[in-house]
């Protein structure tokens, strides 16, 4: 059990990492697929007077998403390192917001669950990585605990042996 402790993290971290890294070749390329993503949501959006939340330049744009599934990979790998893994943890946060909104996103939108026709592909890796970070949020639940104790304890390095 304590070997799955200790690898589990991170094999979840890079799992995670690497599902965030490669969407952004999609996300700041403008790729045909994030276009119709963001216009079907966008399109959405307009029906209830939020045009434009999810167009280039709209509050959740793919820019927007994007840098922050950037931030969050960056986080999840400097929390790899055991003095940091307070930085770790903060990846996870910032990973199951941005899947939490990817996945309510393909089930209560136009969107669905196959809007790329791809099989679902995309909605099963958004499900995957936001499985993921609740189960390393679990893990590392007394340092998630410390960081809500002690927010600015974030900026004080963990002594390892």
């Amino acid at each position: 059990m304590s070997l799955i402790k200790k690898y589990l993290p991170i094999g979840l971290s890079l799992f995670s990492a690497a599902i965030f890294l490669d969407s952004l070749r999609y996300k700041f390329t403008d790729h045909p697929n994030t276009q119709e993503i963001f216009g079907r949501l966008d399109g959405w959006a307009t029906g209830f007077g939020a045009d434009g939340i999810f167009d280039k330049t709209g509050i959740f744009s793919q820019y927007v998403i994007g840098s922050a599934e950037l931030v969050a990979a960056a986080l999840l790998l400097i929390g790899l390192f055991s003095r940091f893994i307070k930085f770790g943890v903060l990846g996870n946060l910032v990973a199951l917001g941005v899947m939490t909104g990817a996945v309510g996103f393909h089930l209560f939108t136009p969107l669905g669950i196959d809007p790329n026709n791809d099989g679902g592909g995309l909605f099963m890796a958004a499900v995957a990585v936001w499985a993921s970070q609740i189960i390393m949020l679990w893990l590392r639940r007394d340092t998630l605990i410390g960081l809500i104790r002690k927010p600015f304890s974030l900026f004080t390095p963990v002594q390892t042996d």
